[in-house]
């Protein structure tokens, strides 16, 4: 038996360290050749690196949220596939995506491609305690379903990524004779006074990075409006009537969409990046639109490029295709790169209003609230209109007030007048 010592393989074209996001094993833990040992966060992926040998972990190297550089130890195996002391080679690893420690609120966009945060020297290397520990992964509503019902988290499985613990493992817990002590306690009747630390890792450190970046790089201003979108709702009952089955149910977003990618040519300041280090706005022909996505792992930004190209359908086909790609792990990189303009909508929990952060170097960003039905005056006349907010920023460097204005107004006459869509 010897001691085979693993170091962080070059997993990546001008990677030179990467984030321990999360250990799969613990010292004293036996792995076998293959075995998941470590998800490690890099700028462009999050990679699963196997165990190379089997047989029992020694060593850990770098926490949670450590920076380890490339060359490093991570860890150390006792191996009877070795003799002596033997260096590990890299080996290939297969992409995951990151799995946040905490429920991630839909507030920003995130980041499409991150500018890579690089240490002069490695993150300092800790050795975990061989004693194995973990913190529980529940939201609050499951947190206090369990508090109330006083259930100690630790004997509940997790089904959920990472092993985090939702409603129906509650359920099955529960259903197989878990311990519910007594009645549950009266709201009043108990203080709670626990503090809980999460520590900002992975995909929600990447979001801080990137929503830093973008309000104190950019300043933005933002505009709001409302639209009447009765006309609009009635199109989109008739079409969703007759489509076929082929084709996907129409929300309000595709006709959104097609509105921006007609009009975008008389605002090409709104479609742009901001190369603010060159002194450069790249104005783009393509519109390229980011869809931020709310996922059980955090928010992404998939991409729907060239809409400009698009009919009603195949918008709203591309849209469900890269949403649902971002929200099953199965997104390529290239589905959540190229954007030019996003849209951020919360749906029917959209309220009235918002203030979105720009996605960085974009220039401009819509944000979309829920239609409801209000009192509205038409022709000195009250009536039911069917009305939806918009919310929008836009950076002012580039983009004056005026103009921005002037483009979320152009899109209320297309949303009001749904003709001029497809016309």
């Amino acid at each position: 038996m010897g001691n085979f010592v693993f170091r962080l393989p070059d997993i990546g074209e001008g990677v030179v360290e990467g984030e321990v996001v999360q250990w799969h094993v613990s010292v004293g833990d036996s792995v076998s050749e293959d075995d998941p040992i470590v998800d490690v966060m890099t700028d462009k992926a999050t990679v699963t690196i196997p165990s190379p040998v089997s047989g029992v972990v020694s060593s850990l190297s770098g926490g949670v949220g450590d920076m380890v550089a490339v060359g490093s130890t991570l860890l150390e195996v006792d191996s009877e596939d070795v003799s002596g002391d033997e260096e590990g080679s890299p080996v290939e690893s297969v992409p995951e995506e990151p799995v946040p420690e905490e429920d991630s609120p839909e507030t920003v966009p995130t980041p499409q491609e991150p500018a890579p945060v690089i240490s002069p020297e490695p993150a300092p290397l800790v050795t975990p305690s061989t004693k194995k520990t973990y913190r529980v992964l529940a939201s609050p509503a499951v947190r206090k379903r369990a508090r109330e019902g006083e259930i100690d988290l630790s004997n509940v499985r997790g089904s959920g990524p990472a092993g985090r613990i939702r409603h129906a493992d509650l359920d099955a817990f529960i259903a197989a004779g878990g311990a519910v002590s007594g009645a549950a306690p009266s709201a009043y009747s108990t203080k709670r006074t626990e503090v809980t630390p999460v520590k900002v890792v992975g995909l929600r450190r990447k979001i801080a990075e990137q929503m830093t970046l973008s309000k104190s790089r950019i300043p933005h201003f933002s505009y709001f409006e409302e639209v009447d979108i009765t006309e609009l709702e009635s199109l989109r009952q008739v079409l969703n009537s007759s489509k076929d089955e082929s084709q996907p149910k129409l929300t309000y977003l595709p006709f959104i969409m097609l509105a921006l990618s007609k009009i975008m040519p008389e605002h090409p300041e709104c479609n742009a990046h901001f190369d603010d280090e060159q002194g450069v706005v790249n104005r783009h022909a393509a519109v390229n639109l980011g869809i931020a996505t709310q996922t059980d792992r955090g928010l992404y930004v998939p991409v729907v490029k060239h809409v400009e190209s698009m009919d009603v359908w195949k918008a709203a086909s591309e849209m469900q295709r890269v949403a649902g790609s971002a929200r099953d792990g199965s997104a390529s990189l290239d589905d959540l790169t190229g954007s030019t303009f996003t849209i951020t909508s919360l749906g029917r929990e959209g309220g009235l209003g918002a203030t979105p952060i720009i996605n960085h170097p974009e220039v401009s960003i819509l944000g979309v609230h829920k239609a409801r039905e209000m009192p509205v005056v038409r022709d000195g006349q009250i009536v039911v209109r069917r009305i939806m907010n918009l919310s929008s920023a836009f950076d002012h460097r580039v983009v004056d007030g005026a103009d921005g204005a002037a483009l979320i107004q152009h899109l209320r006459r297309m949303l009001e007048n749904p003709a001029l869509i497809f016309m």
